[in-house]
């Protein structure tokens, strides 16, 4: 790539406050690798016993943020990543309290929302995704040069729906024995050598989208092999087990929330406890409690669970190579995160699930569920869909030798995946200001926190999802949870550390597992927060277009 000084000096003006490492003569490249429903604590380098060596090496040569943030879903987490804004700003059906039809349809993005790989290429980006979408419009309409969308509900064997540049590819029935991981990197090495060969001037930005290890878990018989002894130790131990090396590592100390025992998946699809048999658990209970044949049916999920982790490992590590292959590495900015905390949903769909299959394969439909979700979401609280910690918290492992002199280094600095779309303008010399007709991004630059923790980015942090509601400022956290309509299915624990209906209160730097609520001791910081929080939703209601 030639160098493009104007852009250069820009960079080196961005994140002169914390030391231009290299001082990179031309602007770098960008890859965002999003991993779908992995726990805060599965990478090796997060406290987990997976083998994953390419996620572990990227640790190792950059930084671990601990107090980084997604929205609790997927969708949400995905237009909030590439806009920089709150995904209730720019997706009009995550509107809380909102009917969608007064907004003229699910999922329409304002003008000024645009994708981050638009705006990029002003500055000479080519832009290219691989993976899952799962937001409106398509990836070619958003300033994608490529785009590859793969996965569907059937699996991660038999492959439908695949699109490639818009166009519709054939299906691939299981017995070909691709996986969805694999292909989706396949995908991603195919962009990256067409823009060695054809554009090698310009830089790039890789969005690679990992549909695993979401449900269904589909792995290689010999990638579960690996594991298959691992999980009968049961989550309670794998809980403290991870935990322990949490502090080994160096993360903040947080004591270990105990189980939510009441607490079920998210959504009652009562039918699939049946169709999956007598090994299937909806509670994340004593192990010890659980019957033989239980332990093995969870064990062995977990451990499906943990391959399609190991494998999405070793995909990455083949995009890595390519990057290194084409000279590349040091001056790209990787960025890796998941989308959610590990879920606990428990469902039966796609091709359904035949329980003489073996699990793993193309004939099973099995989801992690609440035991082993807790574990994979160590030392928090529950998981996917809410927004306690165990649903919003995320790795952010970031690598760039080029321009980030620290290595194997922790941050605390608390961030959300807002800020992904702002350091990547700011680091490719757009600066971080929105189209004409935006609000301002609430998303900040993280370029000044690579070389080091200095004071907050944002002044506080909005969380909202299905009626869950959090706010984070400071240190300080309120909470307000909601129950489903079906009231036995126990998706939000009858507790003092729960409140549903009420605003809880906890003290992140004392209590980050959110174990003591503080809101009767503190009522006058509540309503404070509480006020700041329906004062934001009014504002997002307003910059969308809504009622006013």
């Amino acid at each position: 790539m030639k160098p493009n000084h104007a852009l250069a000096l820009a960079l080196c003006a961005a994140i002169a406050a914390v030391g231009c490492a290299a001082q990179p003569a031309q602007p770098p490249n960008f890859l965002v690798i999003v991993a779908d429903d992995m726990g805060y604590a599965d990478a090796g380098s997060y406290g987990g016993e997976i083998a994953t060596p390419n996620l572990d090496s990227l640790a190792a040569g950059g930084l671990r943020f601990t107090q980084f943030y997604n929205t609790s879903r997927c969708w949400p987490t995905r237009a909030s990543l590439l806009t920089g804004y709150y995904a209730q700003q720019v997706r009009r059906d995550e509107m809380p309290g909102v009917d969608r039809r007064s907004f003229g349809g699910r999922g329409v993005r304002p003008p000024w929302a645009r994708l981050v790989s638009d705006r990029l290429r002003s500055a000479g980006y080519r832009s290219y995704h691989s993976g899952k979408w799962h937001i409106d419009g398509n990836p070619l309409e958003n300033g994608f040069d490529h785009a590859y969308l793969g996965g569907s509900r059937a699996g991660f064997f038999r492959l439908t729906g695949q699109e490639k540049d818009g166009e519709r590819l054939p299906d691939v029935p299981a017995e070909q024995g691709l996986h969805q991981t694999s292909v989706t990197a396949d995908y991603a090495l195919e962009w990256l050598k067409a823009h060695e060969a054809q554009h090698p001037n310009q830089p790039f930005f890789q969005y690679l989208a990992f549909n695993a290890p979401h449900f269904p878990l589909h792995a290689d018989p010999e990638d579960i092999a690996k594991y298959r002894e691992r999980y009968q130790v049961g989550w309670d131990r794998l809980r403290d087990q991870r935990h322990a090396r949490q502090r080994e590592l160096g993360f903040p100390a947080s004591d270990l929330s105990p189980l939510d025992e009441d607490v079920g998946p998210p959504y009652a699809f009562l039918e699939a406890i049946v169709q999956l048999g007598p090994g299937e658990v909806n509670r994340p209970v004593s192990w010890e409690s659980l019957s033989e044949e239980q332990h093995q049916f969870q064990a062995e999920k977990m451990a499906i669970h943990a391959a399609m982790i190991d494998r999405m490992d070793r995909e990455i590590g083949r995009v890595l190579d390519q990057i290194r292959a084409m000279g590349a590495l040091e001056n790209t900015v990787v960025f890796f995160m998941s989308d959610n905390g590990a879920s606990a949903e428990i469902m039966v769909r796609g091709d359904g699930h035949d329980p003489d299959a073996p699990l793993g394969s193309a004939g099973t439909y099995l989801c992690l569920g609440p035991g082993f979700s807790s574990a994979a979401n160590t030392p928090f609280r529950l998981h996917k869909t809410w927004v306690h910690e165990g649903g919003v918290a995320t790795p952010l492992i970031v690598h760039w030798p080029a321009g980030i002199a620290a290595r194997n280094e922790l941050r605390s600095t608390v961030g959300h995946v807002i800020d992904i779309a702002p350091t990547l303008l700011d680091l490719a010399g757009l600066g971080v200001e929105p189209d004409p007709g935006g609000p301002p991004y609430p998303g900040r630059s993280l370029a000044g926190v690579f070389e080091g923790d200095g004071g907050p980015l944002h002044e506080a942090l909005w969380f909202y999802h299905q009626g869950n509601r959090a706010l984070r400022k400071g240190d300080w956290k309120i909470l307000h949870t909601v129950r489903t309509r079906d009231e036995g299915w126990g998706s939000v624990a009858d507790s003092e550390n729960s409140r549903p209906g009420e605003w809880a209160l906890f003290d992140l730097a004392n209590d980050r597992a959110e174990q003591r609520d503080l809101a009767e001791e503190r009522p006058e910081l509540v309503r404070e927060l509480s006020g700041i929080w329906e004062a934001w939703k009014d504002g997002f209601i307003r910059d969308a277009g809504g009622p006013r």
